[in-house]
This record gives structure tokens, sequence and C-alpha cells, in this order.
């Protein structure tokens, strides 16, 4: 949760080093430096640093200027680390010392697409889970062989330290970093601003082997927009087979070739999101939580929403219920 004062607002800097893509930093400033009025509080304060005065972006798109010196990473509460495509060219050593030294006071790191690159370089990866581009996953493991690479998935949490493997994953990160921030409620109302799904199920395998469906027909969006409906009801696999018109062995194929997922691990998951966001609304009832939801007992809510957020329903309520938060003035 992020750490706020009277004084300011979570503060999230972003390191831009020279060659940096330009998307990943778009996605940034959308997700953590746009205000939020109509949420009644800023959520971030976000500032842009770099090593010099003009920095020359991806294949000379633009050069930036007019941003703080790298001294404004030394009070981020989370650092995001440079991204760059030139993965064999060494980071800046001012720049690399600045990621260690917020890593040593306690700073969450973000990293988006290369940006575990810039981490391992770092030396702060070592023994640690992470997430980079598939593309470049051999080369990752052969310059990094001691961290614990997960070239399958959207993002890796590992605690204090967050990657993302390409650069639409940016977005799925920073969604998550404000669901674990704010919870399920407000990081569902940032994803409806940037019309982006507030979870996107599986990994990039799915981007890998096959990037678009191949028969239209076989989409599964029909069907989750129609199970998101009914999630108190007592769905089954059976039952979303049904609807789909197709076996159930059938549906669990398509789930695994277009989400990277099983209709069950989906179901609920999205169970959990709706239990969460029943909370964040002000039902205490455990048990109407888990009725409305589709997860059935008090006792089975508890279990799945400690598994997937590592909190109790009675600690997520004061984290992320009516009155948790109030305003923050930077």
């Amino acid at each position: 949760m992020p750490q706020e004062s009277s004084h300011r607002a979570h503060r999230v800097v972003l390191i831009v080093d020279e060659n940096s893509n330009p998307f990943e930093m778009s996605c940034a400033i959308e997700i953590f430096g746009l205000d939020r009025p109509e949420l009644g509080r800023r959520l971030y304060d976000f500032r842009l640093c770099a090593a010099g005065s003009h920095t020359r972006m991806r294949d000379g798109f633009f050069t930036l200027t007019g941003v703080a010196g790298l001294e404004a990473a030394e009070d981020a509460d989370t650092l995001i680390v440079p991204n760059r495509p030139d993965t064999q060219v060494p980071r800046a050593p001012e720049v690399l010392d600045t990621i260690r030294r917020a890593h040593t006071r306690g700073a969450r790191l973000i990293g988006f697409c290369s940006g575990a690159f810039t981490m391992a370089e770092a030396g702060l990866l070592d023994g640690r889970r992470a997430a980079c581009h598939w593309m470049w996953a051999e080369s990752f493991r052969a310059r990094f062989p001691q961290v614990l690479l997960e070239p399958d998935v959207l993002f890796v949490d590992d605690g204090d330290i967050l990657t993302a493997s390409g650069s639409a994953s940016a977005l799925d990160l920073g969604l998550h970093v404000v669901r674990r921030d704010h919870g399920a409620e407000i990081a569902n109302h940032v994803s409806r601003r940037l019309v982006f799904a507030a979870h996107r199920d599986g990994g990039q395998r799915q981007f890998v082997e096959r990037p678009v469906p191949e028969i239209r027909d076989e989409s599964l969006s029909p069907l989750l927009a129609w199970a998101q409906e009914r999630l108190g009801e007592p769905l089954t696999v059976a039952d979303l087979a049904a609807h789909a018109s197709v076996s159930p062995a059938t549906l669990h194929r398509r789930f695994q070739s277009q989400l990277g997922t099983t209709p069950l691990a989906w179901l609920t998951t999205e169970r959990v999101a709706l239990a969460c966001r029943l909370i964040e609304r002000g039902e205490n009832r455990l048990d109407v939580v888990a009725e409305r939801s589709g997860l059935g007992t008090a006792a089975n809510l508890r279990a799945r929403l400690r598994r997937e957020t590592g909190l109790s329903p009675s600690a997520y309520r004061r984290r992320f219920g009516p009155g948790a938060g109030e305003p923050v003035r930077a």
C-alpha cells in the first residue's frame, strides 16, 4: 500500500535513459501521472527524471528535455527503472547507482519490458523471479543465469521488485500496482479510463504462438461477458461449455490457447475480483459477499481472498473499504 502522509501522495519516479522506449514512459504517465479529480483524491505524485538535460529517445524519435535530474529519484517511494531495446549496451553507472540506493532504502522497483535487464545489471535480481519480453528470454538467461526468469507471464510481482514482459504489459503491471495500492474498484476505474482490461488472464505465450485467434467464431469474448454478468450464479465449467455449445474439453483447449489459463481458474479469479469490489463498496457480511460473488461460503471466500491478495477479508476491508483512504493533498 502506498506510504502516504499529510504532505504528499505516494511518489512514483520514472528514470528516462538514453534510447528509452517512449511507449512505456507514456503508459507510466497515464497510470501514475494523471490527476483523478473524479475519485476525490490524487493517487500518486509522479515525476520524470534523467541523468542529463537532453535525453535522446529510442531511434532518435525525439529528445526529452525539461525533466528533473537523478536527484529526484532519491525520495521516490516507487522507482521505475529505464527500459531500452539495446539490451547489450551497459547502463550508465550513475543510473545503476541510483537504482541500487533506492532499493537499499526500501523503495519499490518496477521494470517494464527490458527493464529487467537494468535491474539485473544493477545486481538486484539474483535468486529472484522476473519477467522480460519473450524475444530476449534466451539472451537474458545467458547473461544473468542466477535470475529466475519466468518467460511465459505478462508480469511478475516479487514483492518490492516488479517486472513486466513487454510493452503493452506495462499497462497490465501498472494496473496491478494500482489494484495492490488502492484496491480493485479504483483499478477498475483507471482501466475503464484507459479502455483496457483491468486484468488480462494468461501470459505472453499466447502472443508468441498465436497472436490472433485463427477462427473468429472461436473468440471467448462473448462467453466471458456472459459469465461475468452471472458470477453469483452456480456456474460450472460445464455451464460455460454448454453456453458456448462446445464440449468441456474443447472449452479447456480454447481457454489455454487464448487466455493461457483454465476455465475454472478464470472463473475463480473473476469471482474473487467481484468479492473485492463488494467489500470495497461497504458490504461487511462475509456470507453475503461469498453468495453474491459465487464463492459460496465465507470460509471459501477467506481462503480465496488470502490466496489472491495475501489479505484476510477484514484486513482487505481495513485497507480498501469505505473510509480507508481519505483524500491526499500534495
